[in-house]
């Protein structure tokens, strides 16, 4: 799923099915537009990130990066995952707005054109309801 940090929009998503790991699907979600990507360390890869960058050279990625075993993350790399993720947050509201609000983002449906319709329209429905908060915070900051 590819969500404006700034208004928690969902803006694309891909929907496969469950054997597709995620890292493989963020490429059609990335275009030219796109400035910067925040994600969490399951998109770390030498591989990934040069395919992400010859997509798009201009592309800032701002990915956290991944501790192993014998090979903790260091201070210095903890604290810069800490900010990476301040952005990652807000793009978490809205998975926890859609499992609060709808029931949950799992689907339970055969077929892939019908998971994707169940997920569109609960992406749908996301950005109405994301819609009218914005267009209310708007219209209680002009009148301050």
């Amino acid at each position: 799923m590819k969500v404006d940090s700034d208004s928690k929009m969902i803006v694309d998503n891909s929907v496969t099915d469950a054997a597709v790991h995620d890292s493989k699907e963020i490429l059609g979600l990335i275009d030219e537009k796109d400035k910067v990507l925040s994600a969490d360390s399951a998109y770390v890869g030498k591989g990934l990130h040069e395919e992400l960058l010859d997509k798009n050279p201009n592309l800032m990625l701002n990915i956290n990066e991944k501790g192993y075993r014998n090979n903790p993350l260091t201070d210095a790399q903890k604290g810069s995952n800490r900010e990476k993720s301040k952005t990652r947050a807000r793009v978490e509201h809205v998975f926890g707005h859609m499992t609060n609000s709808f029931g949950g983002i799992f689907v339970r449906s055969i077929g892939i054109a019908r998971a994707s319709c169940q997920i569109g329209l609960k992406n749908l429905a996301y950005n109405l309801q994301r819609y009218e908060c914005l267009i209310r915070l708007e219209k209680a900051f002009l009148s301050c």
